[in-house]
């Protein structure tokens, strides 16, 4: 009895070191499945060619979005540093022509406005003040409009990149899951090392995307408001100059 049950032993011990020898394979096996570096250098490092190319047209509208707010912000400063200073000047100017000689920044667009009334009066002396306040009007109006589009020019652009980047984002994720089932289908395995890479490497593009939208949303929603205000204030500056101009036709009227 004793005989014959010893083989069943030495078959179960046998089994038993099987399982432990495999068990201790196995985190060996995970581990070489895993890549070395799941940080987002190395997913970019090892990404493929259509995914690497969504993340680095995402970081260029990125910095594209930092550099316009950069330079924009500096240009829409200035603008309003002037145009404080012509709303400054003007009711105390008495004429368009005393405050073009007055404006300092002979290429700002508060100097080209009163240039414009002044050269309308001398260009209409001796007509009737209706056509000439029609006249100065239009034009003020015309360097108004110009100078509200130069001054929002490139913020489409931001605009068009908070559209768009999350959709691309969304698209390299696509790809990048697309090609892990891809790549579980020729392995024949469903181990989460094989799967984790390319999902990891997808999620990164949807990330960047959104990285790279939210602030484009954001600065062009800020632009948007100032280039408003600016414009609003471009209104009363040509308000201002029209009464100018009034109040000079009447006393050219008034004159003996």
């Amino acid at each position: 009895m004793q005989i014959g049950r010893a083989p069943a032993a030495v078959l179960g011990f046998a089994a038993l070191m099987g399982a432990s020898a495999a068990m201790a394979q196995a985190p060996e096996v995970a581990g070489s499945l895993l890549p070395r570096d799941l940080s987002v250098a190395g997913m970019v490092a090892g990404a493929g060619g259509v995914v690497r190319a969504v993340l680095f047209g995402l970081a260029f509208a990125s910095v594209v979005t930092w550099t316009l707010l950069l330079a924009k912000g500096i240009a829409i400063l200035f603008a309003w540093l002037s145009l404080r200073r012509g709303l400054a000047l003007a009711p105390a100017a008495g004429t368009a022509g005393t405050l073009t000689e007055r404006l300092p920044s002979k290429s700002a667009v508060e100097h080209a406005m009163a240039a414009a009334v002044a050269a309308e009066m001398r260009l209409s002396e001796g007509l009737p003040a209706v056509g000439i306040q029609d006249r100065c009007r239009s034009r003020l109006t015309r360097l108004e409009a110009a100078a509200g589009r130069r001054l929002s020019a490139g913020t489409g652009l931001l605009a068009t990149i908070g559209a768009t980047a999350p959709f691309v984002g969304l698209f390299g994720t696509v790809w990048g899951i697309m090609n892990s089932f891809i790549g579980i289908s020729q392995s024949q395995t469903t181990n989460l090392a094989v799967v984790a890479p390319g999902i990891a490497e997808a999620l990164l593009t949807t990330a960047v995307g959104l990285i790279a939208a939210i602030p484009a949303v954001v600065i062009y929603n800020l632009f948007s408001r100032i280039v408003a205000g600016y414009r609003a204030g471009l209104g009363d500056y040509t308000a201002e100059l029209l009464r100018l101009l009034s109040r000079e036709l009447d006393r050219r009227d008034a004159a003996p």
